[in-house]
């Protein structure tokens, strides 16, 4: 879709209402269908906030400070393996 075109937004919801997971680092909410709405924190960052559900055609626009998003782990940070 064009940054012009209009979604068809079934709600909006708050981000403190969805759930974080993260080792998955996504943020998820119900969905009517019974699956789930589904958002990754980098594209939070990147200043998207429409989540999807994989499920069916439906779509939220998340409310947030980017701000206030958990930061993403470095990815130029080194790991630490244990030998």
């Amino acid at each position: 879709m064009s940054d012009t075109e209009e979604y068809s937004i079934y709600d909006e919801v708050e981000i403190e209402d969805m759930t974080y997971d993260a080792a998955l680092q996504t943020y998820s909410y119900p969905c009517p269908c019974g699956d789930k709405f589904e958002i990754a924190l980098v594209d939070l960052q990147d200043g998207q906030d429409i989540a999807v559900c994989p499920s069916c055609s439906l779509m939220v626009r998340v409310i947030f400070e980017v701000d206030n998003l958990p930061k993403a782990p470095d990815a130029a940070a080194p790991i630490a393996v244990s030998a």
